[in-house]
């Protein structure tokens, strides 16, 4: 089983920056991805952006490119990955979560994996 728990969501005001964590605990697998979702009020939840944890590579939905960059953090004992988001725009607000799986970019039924979500509000 494995168990992810995001943290750093909060509230900032349009153009600035928010960095987000997902910190992973359990076994996981060769071809393992960590994903980044976002959820609006109203709206169905999203892809937003992935890395695959052996090789670096990464992923971006259009809306986020060049704004939002995702990495990960090998090093440390607690198996971390990073959504840094700058130019943050309005239309950022959502819940985000974090999600693992072995696709790198796929829907919501392709992840097996979630953690609980972050808010994260941007104000005009």
């Amino acid at each position: 089983q494995v168990q992810l728990v995001e943290s750093g969501g909060g509230l900032v005001q349009a153009g600035g920056s928010l960095r987000l964590s997902c910190a992973f605990s359990g076994r996981t697998f060769f071809t393992w991805v960590v994903a980044w979702f976002r959820q609006a009020p109203g709206k169905e939840r999203e892809f937003v952006t992935s890395i695959t944890w052996s090789g670096g590579s990464t992923y971006y939905a259009d809306s986020v490119k060049g704004r939002f960059t995702i990495s990960r953090d090998r090093d440390n004992a607690e198996r971390t990955v990073y959504l840094q988001m700058n130019s943050l725009k309005p239309e950022d607000t959502a819940v985000y979560y974090c999600a693992g799986g072995s696709r790198p970019v796929g829907g919501v039924d392709d992840y097996t994996y979630w953690g609980q979500g972050a808010q994260v509000t941007v104000s005009s």
